[in-house]
């Protein structure tokens, strides 16, 4: 793992979000900025992909559950050469193939079309049963909020998953602690996230969403895992790597003025590793 490399590129994701929620006028900055560098590792680390062959039958599959954080998606497989960069700024536009939820139909590289919270995991159950009964050895990836644990849906598809023995499928709890409404703990409490996937027979990894050192090594023990699904619970910060953004819930669906744009890509920028100038 270069650390260095996922750390730059993390950044590069983070403000290419920002440009195209700015365009959008629109959008959810948020969640998507919280799991940016779960995105990055997951496509520039962890997941075996080919841009230029993106309906190849032997890849690993990624579902974004909690699909209105769709930016992040798109920062990420842009920068991965799905597509060009430029199009990002057509998000949400109208007859843009980048629309505010992921779609499969139209978007390279998105391998389910998500938007209703709780369906998505059940896709990615769905795709990692269809591997075993095929005897194919892609493994699959969903990425859900914490928010979303309150459907039910969800602990459907986890209990079907560990009934099944789906070691191939992986699930990453996006734990930012915020949802539209507030505090996940103020709308209706999840916790203990962990004790609740442990009990539906998960092995359980808990980390840093930020840290790509904890990031790589938990998807490595989820590698490693058999016979049982894995789900890495990753406590992230929502806004992350914005100061006016951070842990802010007014965040979780609004799009930055001009001014604030320009703050935005300049704090990312001076972080630490980055790319570039501050706005293009």
């Amino acid at each position: 793992m270069n650390e260095r490399y996922l750390r730059e590129m993390a950044k590069e994701v983070r403000k290419d979000i920002l440009r195209a929620v700015h365009s959008a006028k629109s959008g959810h900055p948020g969640g998507s900025l919280s799991a940016a560098d779960l995105f990055t590792y997951l496509y520039f680390a962890e997941m075996n992909i080919d841009p230029k062959n993106p309906a190849d039958m032997e890849r690993d599959r990624f579902v974004l559950s909690k699909g209105h954080t769709a930016p992040g998606l798109y920062a990420v497989l842009a920068e991965k050469g799905y597509f060009p960069k430029e199009d990002l700024l057509t998000l949400r536009h109208a007859g843009s193939y980048l629309q505010g939820h992921p779609d499969m139909k139209h978007t390279p590289g998105i391998d389910m079309s998500t938007g209703s919270l709780g369906q998505g995991i059940s896709a990615a159950v769905g795709m990692a049963l269809a591997a075993k009964l095929s005897q194919k050895a892609y493994r699959v990836y969903t990425l859900v909020g914490d928010g979303e644990l309150q459907e039910g849906q969800v602990w459907e598809a986890a209990m079907f998953a560990a009934h099944r023995k789906l070691d191939n499928l992986v699930v990453i709890v996006d734990n930012n602690n915020l949802q539209i409404d507030g505090t996940v703990e103020e709308v209706n409490s999840p916790y203990s996230i962990d004790e609740k996937f442990r009990a539906f027979g998960f092995h359980v990894i808990t980390i840093d969403g930020h840290d790509f050192t904890q990031i790589s090594d938990a998807f490595c023990e989820a590698r490693k895992t058999q016979n049982v699904p894995a789900v890495i619970i990753a406590r992230t910060v929502k806004g992350k790597g914005v100061s006016f953004m951070e842990n802010q819930v007014g965040w979780h669906g609004k799009a930055p003025d001009g001014s604030q744009l320009e703050q935005a890509l300049v704090e990312i920028q001076d972080s630490g590793y980055g790319k570039g100038g501050t706005s293009e």
